[in-house]
């Protein structure tokens, strides 16, 4: 009769993985799993999965959604695995959402593909959801539009304090129901919900982490070899001279140059958000791993009941949306200046009001190519 310890090692465990990771775009890792003093814990691991697009500010192609599904998967089956971290290549951009260049010269004008599309972008939110491991969201950048929606889906998200946050939807042709609709609501409340969606004006790292959007937040310039904080937004005043908020946002006038001369002396450095992912992540590690999937299975319920109850009626219009006025904003963004990269909306709406239809010619007409022409 085997003995228990002769009967593990003839044992063979299943392989629950549907494919290997091999996408251009997605990097998969594995770390060593640190205790709190940083020594490495022989044979746990963290797995760090990658957005590699940064020369297009880590936008997420198709092919790399299809990445991201498969790594989720991975890293959620590994046994060996205690926590996710989610982030980008640079210090420019965790992710600014779907790959404009790909949405206006491929998907523009073809409903049905993006609606295939969808179902893919739909399957990454719902892997990052469905993670049997803790999901930290690295934001080691920007994270904008859908980058913004599938950096909410993590459990805990630590930025870097230069970093800008927001959505871009009814500013460039679409409506932030990838994600935004669902989760903003839950995280930071229906009145700063309907701000970020429907206004689509960025913030800093700061005010995210004021209205409860992050776990933590670290400096990343360095000057003179220690690290500042943001120089570009107010970090100290509460209120400005006409009792609005100031806390977070841009500066002006001469505190704006100041801080501006402070960015050019300092270089970006990210080994202090590295320091402090480090730390959740050991965190993490000493706790029950049954306990807290459970945990985050119960914690995530509500963003989850939204995302269920709106994906697929989402995913539909946002198809049909092609035809129309994301055929027009996605042009205009990917064809327009990095100055210039927004429709004409008076000549939008004016069209409209005057039951003017969705024709090539007013799409034509409403890029910036045609307003600069006329100037």
């Amino acid at each position: 009769m085997n003995s228990p310890a002769s009967a593990r090692s003839e044992f063979t465990l299943n392989d629950h993985d549907l494919m290997q990771i091999v996408v251009p775009g997605v990097r998969y890792e594995k770390r060593p799993a640190r205790a709190a003093d940083g020594s490495a814990v022989a044979g746990l691991f963290n797995a760090w999965i990658w957005l590699d697009n940064p020369t297009q500010f880590n936008s997420y192609t198709t092919e790399m959604t299809k990445g991201v599904i498969l790594a989720m998967r991975a890293a959620s089956n590994a046994r060996d695995v205690v926590a996710v971290v989610f982030t980008g290549v640079g210090e420019k951009a965790f992710c600014t959402g779907g790959n404009t260049k790909e949405y206006a010269e491929y998907y523009a004008g073809r409903p049905q593909e993006y609606r295939q599309y969808m179902r893919l972008f739909n399957d990454m939110v719902s892997a990052i959801l469905a993670c049997d491991k803790p999901v930290i969201c690295r934001v080691n950048g920007m994270r904008i539009g859908g980058g913004q929606e599938i950096g909410m889906a993590c459990d805990f998200s630590v930025a870097q304090d230069l970093a800008r946050f927001g959505q871009a939807g009814p500013k460039h042709g679409s409506a932030p129901i990838g994600g935004a609709t669902d989760f903003l609501p839950v995280i930071v409340g229906a009145e700063r919900a309907m701000a970020s969606c429907v206004l689509c004006e960025p913030f800093s790292a700061h005010e995210a982490y004021q209205m409860g959007m992050l776990t933590d937040i670290v400096p990343a310039l360095k000057v003179d070899g220690k690290y500042v904080a943001n120089p570009l937004v107010e970090t100290q005043r509460l209120y400005d001279e006409y009792g609005r908020i100031a806390f977070g946002k841009p500066k002006t006038g001469a505190a704006l140059a100041e801080g501006k001369a402070l960015m050019s002396r300092g270089k970006v450095d990210l080994a202090m958000l590295d320091e402090r992912i480090e730390d959740l992540c050991a965190k993490l590690l000493m706790t029950f791993p049954d306990c807290t999937t459970k945990t985050l299975e119960e914690l995530r319920k509500p963003k989850l009941d939204a995302w269920n109850r709106n994906k697929e009626n989402s995913r539909a219009w946002l198809a049909l949306n092609m035809m129309t006025e994301a055929r027009a904003g996605f042009r205009a963004f990917n064809e327009g200046t990095k100055e210039d990269r927004e429709v004409d909306f008076v000549a939008v709406r004016r069209a409209i009001a005057a039951g003017e239809g969705w024709t090539d010619a007013l799409t034509d007409r409403v890029l910036p190519a045609a307003r600069n022409a006329k100037a």
